[in-house]
């Protein structure tokens, strides 16, 4: 087996006092509208269906008590969405909350790494 010299990752949830989250996939959906200016496109992007990507924003909505994705109309392709200043503010401040703990847990990963890489000492097969 090849050794990988990728750390093992670590993925961030933020829970909520009231028991919502916001965790990589709804800022991921939050960054695919933003990319292609449609709930639509963001979903297809996500392989997720345009219900479920509009639930997800309007649970995003609902979570942060304001509006997180607003809907643009007009233009030939009849309207899209895109991210409000405060989503934006959102996925910028998730992301450098995941960078910084990467980065105080980038150490522990490494040992952890290289404790799963080590062959069993004795006790065969």
């Amino acid at each position: 087996m090849p050794k990988s010299s990728a750390l093992p990752s670590l993925s961030l949830r933020i829970d909520l006092d009231s028991g919502e989250r916001i965790g990589p996939g709804k800022i991921a959906l939050l960054e695919n509208i933003d990319r292609h200016g449609s709930i639509s496109a963001a979903g297809r992007a996500m392989d997720m269906s345009y219900k479920r990507a509009w639930d997800l924003v309007d649970e995003i909505n609902r979570i942060c008590r304001q509006p997180v994705v607003e809907r643009q109309t007009g233009g030939k392709n009849g309207g899209g969405a895109a991210l409000t200043a405060f989503g934006e503010a959102l996925v910028e401040r998730y992301r450098r909350i995941e960078r910084n703990a990467a980065s105080a847990v980038k150490k522990d990963l490494a040992a952890l790494r290289s404790d799963i890489e080590k062959p069993k000492k004795g006790g065969g097969k």
